[in-house]
């Protein structure tokens, strides 16, 4: 049934007005963890492309640099754990309202970051994310996007020697990008 849902969002996206466009986000990063009395924020970094219409439909694959201000995961004397670095692709409706194209935006991603612990050096996680935001078009190529992504990180586990521990959190991200369509 997914499959069947992503090959039809594909089809139409095909069949409209549609660009690769490719872009660069930067936003602010907020993230708890709901197993611990934990948080982090910081910066992220987003390299993007992407295939579809400003109009309809698109689909996007991106690259995530964040840098880690916080120490979680590491057990040493370090001041902070590695930055995180993450692949992510996204399934996008947007909608025509002639000076502003609103969107949806979901999607799934991986990453990793490194740690420094006794019996690890590095850890992946897993994410689902929606975003909502609007693109403001500048110019037939270029626009501005402004974005809120909330996403559902899992962690690998960590192991403590006496025993393994799941780590999952709520990323809250505020963005502003520029793409350019051609």
């Amino acid at each position: 049934m997914k499959l069947t849902i992503l090959f039809l969002l594909l089809i139409t996206s095909l069949y409209s007005e549609s660009k690769v466009y490719m872009g660069l986000n930067y936003g602010i990063f907020s993230e708890s963890f709901g197993d611990i009395d934990a948080t982090s924020s910081s910066h992220i970094t987003t390299v993007k492309i992407g295939y579809g219409d400003i109009k309809a439909y698109a689909v996007e694959f991106s690259f995530d640099y964040t840098q880690n201000n916080s120490k979680i995961f590491s057990s040493t004397n370090i001041s902070s754990d590695g930055n995180k670095i993450g692949f992510n692709v996204s399934l996008l409706k947007s909608f025509d309202f002639n000076y502003l194209y609103p969107f949806i935006k979901v999607g799934f991603g991986t990453g990793s970051l490194a740690i420094d612990r006794a019996l690890q050096s590095s850890l992946s996680y897993g994410s689902f994310q929606g975003s909502l935001g609007t693109y403001i078009p500048l110019s037939e190529s270029f626009d501005i996007e402004l974005g809120y992504e909330l996403r559902h990180t899992s962690y690998e586990s960590v192991n403590t020697i006496v025993t393994t521990t799941s780590y999952s959190s709520l990323v809250n991200i505020a963005y502003v990008g520029i793409n350019y369509r051609y």
